[in-house]
């Protein structure tokens, strides 16, 4: 991974979320945060349903690194009942969190500048995959009539 451009990042990123989602992870987002943070270019947070789900998540993200050659770069500690798992790949670091934990640290929110560039709203509401980019939207879509 020694001459990976942003674009391939970017790939990397959209990957995964998009196995995130695939793995029934609720809200997932994909955050550019680039311009508002020194250690990675992306964050991508996503909410679990139990233990059980995060390790599968787990076992599938591995799977995933290894098919792109992505490493992380600190191993994961044994935290069966944190609610929070960071797998940091360096350009971008992986936040699966319980929804206690995503309520309360609310990280999109702490790091509201930042351009969503996946989300699973955006993703399921649409079929084009087409994306704005702005951050600011999030209230656009009435969910009934």
């Amino acid at each position: 991974m020694a001459d990976t451009s942003d674009r391939e990042f970017r790939e990397h990123v959209q990957a995964i979320a998009e196995l995130l989602d695939d793995q029934r992870s609720a809200d997932t987002v994909a955050l550019d945060v680039r311009e508002t943070c020194t250690f990675a270019d992306y964050f991508v947070v996503s909410t679990v349903n139990s233990q059980g789900h995060l390790r599968g998540l787990i076992t599938r993200l591995d799977e995933l690194f290894g098919e792109r050659d992505l490493h992380p770069l600190h191993p994961r500690r044994r935290t069966e009942d944190a609610g929070w798992l960071l797998v940091d790949l360096g350009f971008a670091v992986v936040h699966l969190m319980t929804v206690e934990m995503r309520e309360f640290y609310e990280l999109e929110r702490l790091w509201f500048g930042a351009a969503r560039v996946y989300s699973s709203e955006s993703q399921s509401g649409s079929s084009s995959g087409s994306e704005s980019g702005s951050s600011g939207s999030s209230g656009s879509s009435p969910e009934s009539s």
